[in-house]
């Protein structure tokens, strides 16, 4: 397996001291996952895996590392997962942004590197910089899931897309986060550009994410729709856009799949041993009363009414 590479040298002395986090499960780090798309990111990653397509992993744009970690627990032996972001690093130019990628490790790239290592035994191949570089770090035609959730202007938005058909093989799977949201109109644009013009077939939508394909999205569609009637607590229906069906999924009461284990796993306390308690010691008999040698002349010789006559006195 080839060991994972990073653009940087070790962080300068002078960065303040940080505590690293210990995310004791995925729910602990910070970021904007949802059930409903992990269940996605789940099924699809499990489809391809089940199917035996072969192909690498890419996420543009990390953050803490909330949907990387889950990611990369679908990488099989002899792949490659790469993960780029600018983490603190300024964006004034690439030129400036690949020296902040040599010389420092940023207080952000840290904490999603602690967090990853917290629920798996190395990193993926980390790219600091702009998304712009991924060319460089990643062969075209080599991958099959790529998830972008760098950049919210149009301009790099649609460069990513561009770049993320080059990167996939024809049976792979690319992921436009906010494509809908309304603090992000550069992604709605360049998402929908790229089905009206740019030849990508979409598979699905959620509150927060657009799947699509450059492939052939007739089976994924069909095996998803048969999946999804299957689910009591995802609610979709099937629209047409530009000529082509499309799933639309909403999760608002969706049950998140299986999550990555975290080494810092939190152990519920063992329950106390239960304390013996010795059971009491049965009362000791009294001690027989003893009659004096008059009482006892009565009760052998004197008939009874005699005795109890001498007892009542």
């Amino acid at each position: 397996m080839e060991a994972p590479t990073t653009t940087d040298q070790p962080p300068a002395p002078t960065e303040p001291a940080q505590a690293l986090p210990a995310p004791t499960a995925l729910s602990e780090v910070k970021g904007w996952f949802f059930p409903a798309d992990q269940l996605l990111f789940d099924w699809l990653l499990s489809r391809q895996q089940r199917l035996t397509e072969p192909g690498d992993l890419l996420e543009v744009g990390v953050y803490l590392g909330k949907s990387a970690i889950f990611t990369g627990s679908y990488r099989r032996e002899g792949e490659r997962f790469t993960v780029c972001d600018l983490f603190d690093a300024p964006a004034q130019d690439t030129a400036n942004s690949d020296e902040m990628a040599r010389s420092y490790s940023t207080l952000t790239r840290r904490a999603f590197e602690a967090n990853y290592l917290s629920f798996h035994d190395e990193l993926p191949t980390v790219v600091q910089g702009l998304s712009s570089v991924v060319p460089d770090h990643v062969t075209a035609d080599s991958c099959r899931f790529v998830h972008i959730d760098a950049s919210h202007l149009y301009e790099h938005v649609h460069a990513d897309i561009a770049d993320a058909r080059d990167l996939l093989k024809a049976h792979g799977v690319v992921v436009l986060d906010d494509f809908r949201a309304e603090h992000c109109p550069g992604v709605a644009a360049a998402s929908w550009q790229a089905v009206t013009t740019g030849g990508l077939h979409v598979i699905c939508i959620t509150d927060r994410k657009l799947y699509g394909t450059w492939g052939d999205p007739a089976a994924v569609r069909a095996e998803l729709l048969e999946w999804l009637g299957t689910r009591d607590d995802l609610w979709h229906e099937v629209q047409t856009v530009v000529g082509e069906p499309l799933i639309r999924i909403s999760g608002r009461k969706a049950t998140p799949p299986a999550q990555p284990v975290s080494r810092h796993e939190a152990v519920p306390p063992a329950e106390p041993e239960p304390v013996q308690v010795a059971a009491p010691a049965p009362p000791k008999p009294a001690p027989a009363r003893r009659r004096s040698p008059l009482r006892r002349f009565a009760v052998n010789v004197l008939p009874p009414f005699i005795t109890k006559a001498l007892r009542r006195g």
